[in-house]
């Protein structure tokens, strides 16, 4: 099964981006995040014709997270996490999908730091924590996908020297990704590349993108089960040059 992951920052107007890359990667299951509509906007129709079931949880001009998939139906069991209020932001969907857990979410990113964005942040993050802790240790595979919006750790890059990564490399926010992988999640990313340069996030600035300055913000934790059953792990860059768009495009990694 290839699974990915995918900020759009826009589905309605990235939307012939998204149909050119589902039909040229052709990922089985793929997790979407910011497509900042409502509901009633979602492309459904379009994403049908390509052979793709989804599900979604919409928000008008804000983030809204969504699951497709080729390889089977969509199980919806969770839609927003069970310890946010009622006004809640459009940022966890769950559900079942050919025998794995399929999680997908979008992490606040809690800028500007210090302030109440980076405190909701914060506590969207223990949240998080709370939820996934009583998930990790299930018998069937289970893949959580998405931007963290977090380095896990401090590189060298463009972003550092600029000073642009200031939401993302708060010890805060790095503690709490390590509090998910000491849960027992797997970085399916750095188990399998322990020490390769990796991003899924650039800027048009300065030719980072050319060369290969950014930040690794997306991830794919795994638990064990799931582990057992990883091939492999990539960033697809290839949709970089269809637009301005400044994700490389889908993380993704396929498990047997």
């Amino acid at each position: 099964m290839k699974i990915a992951t995918y900020n759009l920052n826009g589905i309605n107007g990235r939307l012939a981006l998204l149909l050119r890359w589902l039909a040229l990667a052709e990922p089985d299951v793929v997790c979407l995040q910011e497509f900042k509509a409502s509901d009633e906007r979602f492309p459904e129709r379009a994403i049908l014709d390509l052979g793709y079931e989804a599900i979604w949880l919409g928000q008008k001009s804000w983030h809204g997270v969504a699951i497709l998939s080729r390889v089977g139906e969509i199980h919806d069991t969770r839609r927003g996490l069970p310890r946010e209020p009622e006004d809640v932001q459009s940022r966890y969907i769950e559900a079942a999908v050919d025998g794995v857990l399929i999680v997908g979410l979008y992490l606040p990113n809690g800028n500007p730091r210090p302030g109440a964005k980076f405190d909701y942040k914060l506590r969207w993050s223990d949240w998080l924590h709370d939820h996934l802790s009583t998930v990790v240790a299930l018998d069937p595979p289970v893949v959580v996908a998405g931007p963290f919006n977090v380095m896990p750790t401090i590189s060298t890059s463009m972003y550092l020297i600029a000073g642009a990564t200031m939401r993302c490399l708060p010890p805060e926010v790095r503690e709490a990704y390590a509090r998910l992988l000491e849960l027992g999640w797997t970085d399916a990313f750095r188990d399998l590349h322990p020490d390769e340069r990796i991003y899924t996030f650039g800027k048009y600035w300065r030719n980072s993108f050319e060369h290969n300055a950014g930040l690794r913000i997306d991830h794919d934790l795994l638990n064990d089960e799931a582990v057992t059953r990883l091939i492999s792990a990539e960033v697809d860059r290839r949709t970089r040059g269809w637009g301005q768009d400044q994700r490389p495009c889908a993380g993704y990694h396929q498990i047997a």
